[in-house]
């Protein structure tokens, strides 16, 4: 098996390369229209990337939405998601979106704690439920809160109602034979103790799990394996959605993907 290949998204999606401008370019324009809702670059720790974006509704809001971002924990920053906050925040929830320290300046591990501390900040600043869910690498990092070994203060794991990881790496050691993994640096001890699949000691979240029903054979294996492992998850393959796009409900406050968010069932 060509392991590249199998995690390869851009590859087999028309006109990919069109998409990250384009998430860019809403974003920031999604931000300048909330300009007024919006508290940028919030700390969460030491370093540039390690802070967060919060865009908050018109009114009080019903609770918090954390949405972390994708790219193989090598790409991007939160400043190119913003425009997935619209669905969340038009039913009135807050939605944070943390940044990380990138690989290879960061390991997967130390990521993993970075998102623990973004949602603990994040949290302080917003009452009521919160929800994770994340994109990709992102799906992985918030179904990783769902294990017992990753640090949350008390009062915020009470606090967790659900966690949707969208399109997520749930079981890391295939990526050990990628060549991505020079810049990711997993060995065996850390892909095992960093997959979400593999961790039997969990907080026993509600979790659901998003994936498009056209993306990637080893995504939808990844999905399902994460299903299977966890009792307290449940799978949704979004008809027609890639991994690219299987995120664009996130922006329709009427979308089924936004109503398991917010809880509207």
């Amino acid at each position: 098996m060509d392991y590249d290949l199998a995690y390869a998204n851009a590859d087999f999606i028309p006109n990919a390369m069109a998409y990250p401008p384009r998430w860019a370019r809403e974003a920031e324009e999604w931000r300048a229209a909330r300009k007024d809702h919006a508290r940028l670059g919030v700390s969460c720790g030491a370093g540039e990337s390690h802070a967060l974006d919060l865009f908050l509704p018109d009114g009080a809001a019903a609770g918090l939405v954390i949405f972390v971002h994708g790219g193989y924990w090598l790409k991007f920053g939160r400043e190119d998601w913003s425009a997935f906050a619209a669905g969340p925040v038009a039913q009135g929830w807050a939605v944070a979106m943390p940044s990380y320290t990138r690989a290879p300046a960061a390991r997967i591990r130390d990521i993993t704690r970075e998102i623990a501390a973004a949602v603990s900040r994040a949290a302080a600043e917003v009452a009521g439920p919160i929800v994770l869910t994340g994109h990709s690498a992102g799906g992985h990092l918030v179904a990783r809160m769902n294990c017992s070994d990753v640090a949350l203060p008390e009062e915020v794991d009470a606090r967790i109602a659900r966690i949707v990881p969208i399109s997520p790496l749930g079981d890391l050691r295939p990526l050990m034979r990628t060549r991505m993994n020079a810049d990711l640096r997993l060995d065996a001890a850390e892909a095992a103790a960093e997959s979400p699949t593999l961790c039997t000691e969990r907080r026993g979240i509600d979790t659901r799990v998003w994936v498009g029903a056209e993306e990637r054979p080893a995504f939808l294996d990844q999905a399902n394996w994460l299903v299977e492992a966890w009792p307290e998850a449940r799978l949704h393959i979004a008809p027609g959605r890639h991994h690219f796009d299987v995120i664009d409900a996130l922006k329709d406050p009427t979308s089924v993907l936004v109503g398991d968010l917010v809880g509207r069932d």
